[in-house]
């Protein structure tokens, strides 16, 4: 992945670091975690300017979240419940809830979603079925992306030839992120599977 990612800058400059960002966006097997700091460490070699860079990565991660912003416009809350409706152990009120607790947060979590690994392209769907008005959702959008791309872009930039090591221990924190994700999934089916267990023993008196 790094050679292609390598040749993309070689052919685009600084606009193919934006073009893989926005694709990281879309397919996150594509980790901004590489693409950064790789992108920094071709700036700091003098063959990109790092504030083009900056400016197209972050470009990028707009048009990325654009795009699944309306993906879940498109969607739409009806389609959501239904669709919440025919999974197993999902609940309706399950979907109720989070779009309270959205319309409550949603400004936070899409500032700060941007700047965690894994939430950082799902939050821009839930934006869009929300439709959080698009000027808000793009500027949070975009302020949150300049703050995590100039971090790992700076960190590429100053590290040199050592820049993988960025994807080392933020690789460390991912698999955090994702083994808390896994964790509450697990509490989440154990008790909607204790409820239903009562909700026959309860039936059957």
């Amino acid at each position: 992945m790094t050679d292609w990612l390598v040749g993309l800058m070689e052919t685009l400059g600084a606009p193919g670091a934006g073009l893989a960002i926005a694709l990281e966006n879309l397919f996150p097997p594509l980790p901004s975690e590489v693409i950064l700091p790789l992108s920094g460490f071709t700036a700091s070699r003098g063959e990109m300017d790092l504030l083009d860079v900056l400016v197209c990565t972050t470009l990028g991660s707009v048009i990325g979240a654009l795009a699944l912003y309306w993906v879940g416009a498109l969607l739409g809350r009806e389609r959501t419940l239904a669709i919440a409706a025919k999974l197993p152990l999902v609940k309706p009120a399950d979907i109720e809830k989070t779009e309270a607790w959205f319309l409550k947060h949603g400004r936070k979590t899409v500032f700060f979603g941007r700047m965690i690994p894994i939430f950082r392209s799902l939050i821009s769907v839930p934006a869009g079925v929300e439709r959080m008005p698009l000027l808000s959702f793009t500027l949070l959008t975009a302020t949150g992306s300049l703050i995590w791309n100039t971090i790992f872009v700076m960190a590429g930039y100053l590290l040199g030839e050592n820049w993988s090591l960025v994807e080392t221990y933020v690789g460390i924190g991912s698999k955090v992120v994702l083994g808390l994700v896994v964790l509450a999934l697990v509490v989440f089916v154990g008790v909607r599977l204790a409820e239903r267990r009562k909700g026959r023993h309860a039936s059957r008196r």
